[in-house]
């Protein structure tokens, strides 16, 4: 009878598990390492960490500040130039529509014209405050690219992130802050 290829071909089902099992465990600690790296310089989310104070106004003027963000709400920063935030709009639409009590509020941050920031709102059928932000606004809250969104609660940040999000997710993450 040969040996080779045909027995090594024939593990047992306990270790082609074991196998299945490790792969599952690398992956998942890469994509935890790859988060942990992109989300390590944003504010804290462990409940303990205030609001930044900030003081913007709302494409239709209304003044707005961290006082305004009662109840759970997703502080959200865009870039009206950012591709994963055009592509992230619908997502956004999407969540507003099923959100329940949780408030969306867009921060615009990197905008070279006030019209370039309602272009961007108009064009994604944005129905949400779009507040208008400045370079100090991205300094508070460490905004290093974008998307970047907070989960607010008591005005305490309670979840993070960078990236693509779709609405499930936010959804999640508020839920997970009490909404």
């Amino acid at each position: 009878m040969k040996t080779g290829a045909r027995d090594t071909a024939k593990k047992s089902p306990w270790k082609r598990r074991g196998l299945v099992a490790l792969e599952i465990l690398l992956v998942v600690v890469i994509v935890y390492s790859i988060h942990w790296w992109r989300t390590r310089d944003l504010l804290p989310d462990a409940g303990i960490t205030p609001v930044p104070g900030f003081e913007l106004q709302d494409l239709q003027g209304n003044r707005w500040s961290e006082a305004s963000l009662s109840g759970v709400t997703v502080l959200y920063f865009f870039a009206p130039w950012c591709g994963v935030c055009n592509s992230s709009a619908h997502q956004l639409r999407w969540f507003h529509r099923w959100s329940g009590d949780v408030r969306l509020v867009l921060v615009a941050l990197d905008w070279a014209s006030i019209d370039e920031v309602r272009e961007y709102a108009d064009r994604h059928g944005l129905e949400v405050p779009v507040l208008v932000g400045d370079p100090g606004t991205a300094r508070r809250f460490r905004i290093a690219g974008y998307p970047t969104y907070y989960v607010i609660s008591d005005g305490h940040i309670v979840q993070r992130d960078y990236g693509f999000s779709t609405a499930v997710g936010l959804w999640w993450r508020s839920l997970q802050a009490g909404a």
